[in-house]
């Protein structure tokens, strides 16, 4: 299975051309840059346009109109993950979104405790903590997110968040993929990530 891995777009996403060929799509938030309702409908139109037979996204912090939100009307092949998952070919997907409500309160440890053991790709938009998170001297990952995926050991984490840390790497047997699209200064665009499971 071939993924094709984009986060963190911030309303650029209609300026993404020639997009690599992929069984599923993923985007892991941040899709909106100030969170109103009509950047969510015109990338959701976007989004579920692409010619990919599967589609999954999930929110980040700047997607925040779309907290609590029952998102309807959307084809069958695209998933709107929200502390939730999908299964395709076998495989089982995933989601825990990044809604400032809930990072402000407990909800987000809880969420992320719930994260099923069987999950073979997570997505997430925040990264674990010490994984492609680092800037300005700060290591910007959850501590209990990396623990949560000790126990789970998934094959792919799929997250975004920290531009400065675009890039794919693997440790002990978990392929892990930043694909912040936006760069740090969000002055460019860097390549979405294509993983194969």
């Amino acid at each position: 299975m071939k993924i094709l891995h984009l986060s963190d777009t911030h309303g650029c996403h209609h300026r993404l051309h020639d997009l690599p060929e992929a069984d599923v799509a993923v985007h892991s938030g941040d899709f909106c840059m100030v969170g109103t309702e009509a950047e969510a409908i015109d990338f959701l139109n976007w989004f579920c346009d692409l010619p990919y037979r599967h589609k999954i996204f999930i929110c980040g912090n700047h997607d925040d109109c779309l907290y609590g939100a029952n998102i309807g009307g959307l084809d069958a092949n695209v998933h709107y993950l929200c502390n939730s998952g999908t299964e395709i070919n076998g495989v089982k997907f995933y989601g825990v979104p990044m809604f400032m409500h809930d990072c402000v309160t407990d909800r987000q440890q809880r969420n992320i405790a719930r994260i099923p053991a069987d999950t073979n790709v997570l997505v997430t938009h925040t990264p674990p903590h010490g994984i492609l998170d680092y800037d300005d001297g700060i290591n910007y990952g959850s501590q209990e997110l990396l623990e949560r995926l000790a126990a789970v050991q998934p094959r792919l984490h799929l997250f975004g968040h920290i531009h400065k840390k675009h890039g794919i790497t693997e440790i002990a047997g978990t392929t892990y993929s930043n694909g912040a699209i936006m760069n740090s200064s969000y002055t460019e665009l860097n390549a979405p990530n294509l993983i194969e499971l």
